[in-house]
C-alpha cells in the first residue's frame, strides 16, 4: 500500500480546467452585474433629481404666472401712467421668467430640457437594469455549470461535464447579450 495520492486522469484534468474557466467567467459575470446594478442605481438617482428640479421649475413658473395674472388685473385699475409703465415692465419681466422656466436651452435647465434629460436617464437606467438581470441569470447558469462539472470529477460521468460546459456557454452567451444587446430577448 502506498501513501501517495493518485494523480487525476486526463479527463479529470480537462474537467478541472473547465471548472477553472467557468470560475473565471463567473467572476467576469459578477463584475458586469455589479457594474450594471450600480449604473442602474446612479441613473435612477439622476432621473429622480432631474424630475425634482422639473417639479421645482413647474412650481416656480406657476407662482410667477399667477403673480403675473394678478398684476395684470391690478393694471386694469391703475390710471397713473408712470405706475402703469412700472407694472407693465414688471409683467413683461415675469412673462420672460416664466418662458425661461419652460425652456432654457443655453443652460439646459428649462422644464422642457429637464424632462428630456430625465427621460434619457430613465432610459439608461432601464438598459442598465436589463443588463444586470442578464448578468444575474448568466452568473446563476455558470454557478450551476461549476457544480455539475464538479460532479463529473466525482462520478466520472462525462455527460455531466458536457452539460456543465453547455450551461457555461449559455452563460457566456447571456453575458455577451447583456453587454451588447441588453434589451434583447427579455
Amino acid at each position: 500500500m502506498s501513501d501517495s495520492v493518485e494523480t487525476p486522469q486526463g479527463g479529470n484534468k480537462r474537467v478541472a480546467l473547465l471548472i477553472a474557466l467557468l470560475a473565471l467567467t463567473l467572476a467576469f459575470s459578477e463584475i458586469g452585474g455589479k457594474n450594471a446594478e450600480q449604473e442602474a442605481v446612479a441613473k435612477n438617482i439622476e432621473a429622480s433629481n432631474l424630475w425634482a428640479f422639473f417639479q421645482a421649475k413647474t412650481i416656480r413658473g406657476t407662482t410667477v404666472r399667477t403673480a403675473t395674472e394678478a398684476l395684470e388685473v391690478e393694471l386694469a385699475g391703475v390710471t397713473d401712467e408712470a405706475a402703469r409703465q412700472r407694472l407693465t415692465k414688471r409683467i413683461e419681466s415675469w412673462k420672460q421668467t416664466v418662458a425661461r422656466y419652460d425652456s432654457e436651452p443655453e443652460t439646459n435647465e428649462g422644464r422642457k430640457e429637464l424632462a428630456a434629460r430625465a427621460k434619457a436617464a430613465e432610459a439608461q437606467r432601464d438598459i442598465a437594469a436589463a443588463r444586470d438581470d442578464k448578468f444575474d441569470i448568466a452568473s446563476g447558469l455558470i454557478q450551476i455549470a461549476i457544480v455539475i462539472s464538479s460532479a463529473a470529477i466525482i462520478t466520472g460521468v462525462g455527460l455531466l461535464a458536457a452539460t456543465g460546459g453547455l450551461l457555461g456557454l449559455t452563460g457566456i452567451a447571456l453575458m455577451a447579450l447583456a453587454q451588447f444587446a441588453p434589451t434583447a430577448l427579455f
